[in-house]
């Protein structure tokens, strides 16, 4: 499996008792299949599954597999403390009919580089599926390591990693050392730097809500290897990156988003709270500018080439 294209982390919509209503995440996804995004993650930090029971988890999973049927890949997360949990949803992710694992650091118990690695390879020998890695030391505490690394390398299932570290540094190291894992964007502000450096997936919360920009910021750098029109959309879309990272509210403005495309997608579960009206209307405004700037280069880019 190669991992092209713009991956969604999709949210889990909520009703206003904080369960799970099953019937908008149905929507969601449809939404984002017809929209065209390349794949799906399921079970993504903003699905919010450190917020879910296990039942929850595999429910989900299951009720995804059936939703997708093969439509789309679906990459199913494993995030958990224990080796143990994390091996349990990498199974039930495979009997849901999984393409793909993602596979985080496990967060607060800080392991060092041989720990995470051997915590990696368990769920690969139990799952046996392509693997995407997972490095996001602002939220895990902790890298992927070259020592993880090098280590991970004895297995052909780890393809790729969502590089979300945000250092210039590490990414180099990685397009440079590790050419066999394919790179994906986790840093959304740094999207046109990681396609410079041969990435060819972009996995993106914000396509929950904005396929189109996303889905045009990865053709025109990956498949019309056009940068000048990639820095220009990248130019229109980072008033929204600054929104969407500031004030600890990435979850809720995500979810926030789907909303403003008619897919109410409820609260986020607690201790996470809802944005206040400010904050609404401030993320829908630069929303709409933004996709207006990126239609706009959109139009004047096929009105050059048909002239």
């Amino acid at each position: 499996m190669r991992f092209e294209g713009i991956y969604t982390p999709v949210v889990m919509p909520h009703r206003p008792d904080h369960s799970i209503d099953r019937d908008r995440f149905a929507e969601v996804l449809e939404f984002l299949i017809g929209a065209g995004v390349h794949g799906l993650v399921i079970a993504g930090t903003t699905g919010e599954y450190y917020a879910q029971t296990p039942e929850e988890r595999i429910e989900m999973m299951n009720l995804a597999g059936k939703i997708i049927a093969g439509r789309l890949p679906m990459v199913v997360g494993t995030g958990a403390i224990r080796t143990e949990d994390s091996i349990m949803y990498a199974e039930a992710a495979k009997a849901a009919g999984a393409d793909a694992l993602l596979v985080t650091t496990p967060p607060y118990a800080y392991p060092t580089g041989r720990e995470i690695a051997l915590h990696a390879l368990a769920i690969d020998r139990a799952a046996n599926l392509p693997v995407m890695l997972y490095n996001y030391p602002g939220r895990m505490s902790v890298e992927m390591d070259e020592e993880t690394l090098d280590r991970l390398g004895r297995s052909p299932n780890f393809r790729a990693i969502k590089e979300s570290s945000g250092s210039p540094d590490r990414l180099h190291l990685l397009a440079r050392d590790y050419p066999h894992l394919q790179l994906s964007c986790g840093m959304d502000d740094q999207a046109l730097e990681f396609f410079a450096w041969g990435a060819r997936s972009w996995t993106c919360a914000g396509s929950n809500f904005a396929p189109e920009a996303h889905i045009a910021m990865y053709r025109a750098c990956v498949v019309e290897k056009d940068f000048d029109k990639g820095r220009r959309i990248m130019s229109a879309m980072m008033p929204l990156m600054r929104v969407l990272e500031q004030g600890g509210k990435f979850v809720q403005s995500i979810k926030h988003g789907v909303t403003l495309r008619g897919i109410d997608c409820g609260p986020p579960r607690r201790p996470l709270q809802p944005l206040d009206r400010d904050d609404e209307r401030n993320l829908a405004d630069v929303i709409r500018t933004m996709n207006a700037a990126v239609a706009a280069i959109e139009q004047d880019t096929t009105g050059k080439d048909g002239a």
